[in-house]
């Protein structure tokens, strides 16, 4: 009977292991979950494969299964707020924390107190976006497609020596001097004011001298 169940058991007997009592290692996802959010003494460091940030060491502030991205607070000079990186998961190679919450029963717990998040500034974002959108007004404003390219550089050199725009497919320089097709000195006019005639002797001889280097000596 005794040789049957050492046959039945092919030849293998139970190891025993010592009791070392509650296990003191913390597994991978424990320790994610201990760090995500909790801002406050955790530091993680990620190896990627992107060549302009192969290692990022700072807070990992939040991991999302849906887009695939992670949100690092990499820390700046004092009083700068930390930059945040995002970076796809598929690009860490791999992960480390550097250093965690404290632990209590193999368990990272966050810290008791959580700073508040830092606010966006959207009033200046929108600031930036309106200036831009201002910015993407005048170039196309600048463009008058129903003139020539010839007509279009002289007046893009024109607009670097004087506030100029388009009135039809007349040019109008500092609000004193038109210049009609097809666009010489001579086509060239202002008001009869010391100042808009003086005006006009300047921007006269500027349109010579533009389309003298251009080659342009006929019409528009």
């Amino acid at each position: 009977m005794a040789d049957t169940k050492r046959q039945n058991a092919g030849g293998k007997a139970p190891v025993a292991t010592p009791n070392m009592g509650p296990s003191t290692m913390v597994s991978l996802e424990n320790a994610l979950a201990g760090v995500i959010g909790a801002r406050l003494f955790t530091s993680v460091r990620l190896q990627t494969t992107i060549p302009s940030q192969q290692v990022v060491e700072g807070v990992l502030f939040t991991a999302c299964p849906i887009t695939n991205l992670v949100a690092v607070a990499v820390p700046s000079h004092p009083p700068s707020p930390p930059t945040h990186r995002i970076l796809p998961i598929s690009s860490i190679q791999s992960f480390a924390i550097v250093s965690a919450p404290p632990a209590a029963n193999g368990f990272a717990s966050p810290p008791a107190t959580t700073p508040a998040l830092a606010t966006i500034p959207t009033a200046a974002f929108l600031a930036r976006a309106d200036a831009a959108v201002a910015r993407l007004k005048e170039a196309a404003n600048r463009k008058n497609k129903a003139v020539g390219k010839e007509a279009q550089d002289l007046f893009d050199g024109l607009s670097r020596l004087f506030p100029v725009q388009w009135d039809g497919n007349n040019m109008v320089v500092m609000d004193s001097v038109v210049i009609s097709a097809p666009y010489r000195a001579e086509d060239c006019r202002a008001g009869n004011t010391p100042q808009s005639q003086q005006i006009l002797l300047r921007v006269r001889k500027v349109v010579s001298l533009q389309r003298a280097s251009s080659g342009v000596l006929g019409e528009t």
